[in-house]
């Protein structure tokens, strides 16, 4: 299997290469930008598989194969839930949400080894994906949680959360007034449930509230440290591979 990641953000794509590497696949080429992976296309016999980030760092990807015609499988990378469930439905591969977890990366290696053998030719409609991503499709996020307190069930709305975290093999929310709740939901499902402008993932154990952000610390290894307004229960860091999508994200 000949491998290729496209990624502009070089220590991710470091990562998804040592990964990979784990997992006995060699990916011996890195491309961080439109303009460097269309050259190399032309220049190079096209891979079994791509790793594709959606956005680069001087456009979307898919303006790569607008000059390329694209013979190879894709596995789309992105740190946009939303951009990666409307593209995976449009018969991609398969899509891993940053920052890439082990377990996810295998799963998607094996549907990759299952559903497409050796000389088959993929085809995906890529102006009907980015027409999607400029004009993404309205979907409805979650409004209110129930929560159980004893025999009784509690409705905390969306507003009043400042944080959704996972402990103890649990997901926990956490409101403005200092509770915590166990929900019934894993970071994951929220993944898909969360209005995208407001919530943030910034770290496998974390989902913060931008509304509920006191102050934002640099913090060792070029993360971020966050302080919300009253939760306390442990340190809520930015994982480093999500510190540039997040301060997007901020503005």
């Amino acid at each position: 299997m000949t491998v290729i990641i496209i990624e502009d953000e070089k220590p991710s794509a470091r990562r998804l290469q040592r990964m990979l590497d784990k997992l006995d696949i060699q990916a011996n080429t890195l491309l961080h930008s439109v303009e460097e992976s269309i050259e190399w296309f032309q220049n190079n016999q096209h891979p079994d598989l791509i790793f594709l980030d959606i956005q680069l760092s001087d456009g979307l990807s898919f303006e790569i194969f607008e000059s390329v015609a694209v013979k190879s499988a894709i596995i789309f990378t992105t740190a946009y839930d939303e951009y990666a469930l409307q593209a995976f439905k449009l018969n991609s591969i398969d899509y891993l949400l940053k920052p890439i977890d082990e377990s996810e990366l295998e799963k998607a290696i094996h549907q990759y080894r299952d559903n497409f053998p050796v000389n088959k030719q993929v085809t995906l409609d890529f102006s009907d994906i980015k027409n999607l991503l400029v004009n993404p499709i309205e979907r409805e996020y979650k409004k209110r949680f129930s929560v159980k307190i004893g025999h009784h069930l509690k409705l905390v709305n969306i507003d009043d959360i400042e944080c959704f975290y996972s402990e103890n093999k649990g997901t926990y929310l956490h409101t403005v007034d200092g509770r915590n709740y166990l929900i019934d939901h894993t970071l994951e499902q929220l993944e898909e449930e969360l209005e995208p402008q407001t919530f943030f993932r910034i770290s496998r154990k974390f989902f913060v509230n931008i509304n509920a952000i006191q102050d934002i610390i640099s913090y060792t290894n070029s993360r971020l440290q966050i302080k919300l307004k009253t939760f306390n229960g442990q340190e809520v860091i930015v994982a480093r591979e999500r510190v540039k999508d997040f301060k997007n994200w901020l503005e």
